[in-house]
């Protein structure tokens, strides 16, 4: 008894584990491509942001949409406010102060800027070219989420 309760916990545990969402860098989805073309999944954030991080404790944890973001898409996790360069096709970006421990970075700007402004928090969908084929600012529940990847994947 002790080891079929040993397992079950074990089991959970490690399968848990498992269901880990794959935010991957810039750098990486860019190798990436070279071997499988997938689209990009870019989530544009803040740490201030109360929206985006709701949308991290709701949406990105559900198991459904993390297994079809690892499975189909790649997935990178952006904070608008990195201070890194971040080099991402054939280009380098970099952080812009705009006063003291304020900023935005080039990335963010370029990905997350609708209608010449930028809203957090910010999903932007990349095609297999890097190209934007769709840009989203606003919170995204779990059930929309998962509208939106079953459109994408057609």
């Amino acid at each position: 008894m002790k080891k079929l309760i040993l397992f079950i916990i074990f089991f959970s545990i490690t399968s848990t584990g498992f269901c880990q969402l794959k935010g991957r860098s810039f750098e990486v989805v860019d190798s990436l491509q070279q071997i499988q073309k997938k689209k990009i999944i870019v989530f544009i954030h803040t740490d201030w942001c109360k929206f985006c991080q709701r949308m991290k404790q709701t949406t990105f944890k559900n198991q459904e949409i993390i297994e079809k973001l690892n499975s189909d898409f790649y997935f990178v996790d952006f904070n608008a406010e990195e201070k890194r360069d971040v080099r991402f096709n054939n280009q380098i970006f970099k952080y812009k102060p705009s006063g003291n421990n304020v900023g935005v970075h080039e990335l963010a700007l370029q990905l997350g800027t609708i209608n010449n402004q930028i809203v957090y928090p910010v999903l932007c969908v990349l095609n297999e070219k890097r190209e934007i084929i769709l840009q989203y600012n606003n919170y995204l529940n779990p059930k929309d989420f998962k509208a939106l990847l079953e459109k994408l994947s057609e």
